[in-house]
């Protein structure tokens, strides 16, 4: 079969009758022009998925029947990103990384050394960048997104969690080992702004419990540090 369209349609509409509705829609019967009795792929983004066949098309929306449904297993080794508040020019390819990759959630939080402050809650825009990319990879699951004010918020956030690590370009310890990701329990890996951790910060995640962790020679900008981490963790976990 070949590769089917792919929209989204969230865990609390994914219910008989299946309707699409706004941006999702449009795409479908706008820019592909679709037509009844096409097949289409639908996810929730928490891990269902479906095939579904277009029954009807209106003028705002479009109804479907469910011809049937699958169930995508979360990670066994959840990853979560925290990192600092940055630029957001390159938070966009962050967040389609996190998708591609696989990161369970990405936690952003306000640094000494943002660019501005973090929203307290997350923007729409963030949901239709994750949205997208996971269209485009096939993937039924979204990363969950939060904002925290600092890395206090951050460390009682991943108190319950197996593996903590900090991603500190300071810090002369050994580079991080992959299995040190992986974890049944979840792991949170903190990454610093544009411009890095200020050395209270790394010493507040430090007497928290997080391990200090090198990520190479280079100093990297913060997409790129957590592009590594995530293909490392994505390495390791599969080796499992």
């Amino acid at each position: 079969m070949p590769r089917l369209n792919s929209f989204h349609l969230a865990p609390a509409l994914w219910r008989e009758p299946f309707v699409l509705d706004g941006e999702e829609a449009r795409h479908l019967t706008r820019v592909l022009r679709a037509r009844v009795g096409d097949t289409v792929r639908l996810f929730d983004g928490c891990g269902r998925w479906g095939i579904f066949r277009i029954e009807r098309i209106g003028k705002r929306d479009a109804g479907l029947v469910l011809v049937e449904e699958h169930a995508a297993p979360a990670s066994a080794f959840p990853l979560t990103l925290a990192v600092g508040w940055s630029k957001g020019l390159r938070r966009g390819f962050l967040l389609e990384k996190a998708v591609e990759l696989g990161a369970a959630a990405v936690w952003f939080w306000q640094a000494a050394r943002s660019q501005g402050e973090v929203p307290e809650d997350g923007k729409e825009g963030w949901e239709r960048q994750l949205i997208a990319a996971a269209k485009q990879c096939g993937t039924a699951w979204l990363p969950e997104i939060r904002t925290f004010a600092g890395p206090g918020n951050v460390a009682l956030a991943a108190a319950g969690m197996g593996s903590n690590v900090l991603c500190w370009e300071k810090e002369d310890s050994r580079l991080v080992e992959p299995d040190a990701l992986v974890h049944p329990r979840g792991c949170v890996a903190v990454l610093g702004p544009e411009g890095g951790l200020e050395d209270p910060e790394a010493r507040a995640f430090v007497e928290h419990g997080f391990t200090p962790v090198g990520l190479g020679p280079s100093i990297l900008r913060f997409e790129t540090a957590a592009t590594f981490v995530m293909s490392l963790h994505l390495w390791a976990a599969n080796r499992r």
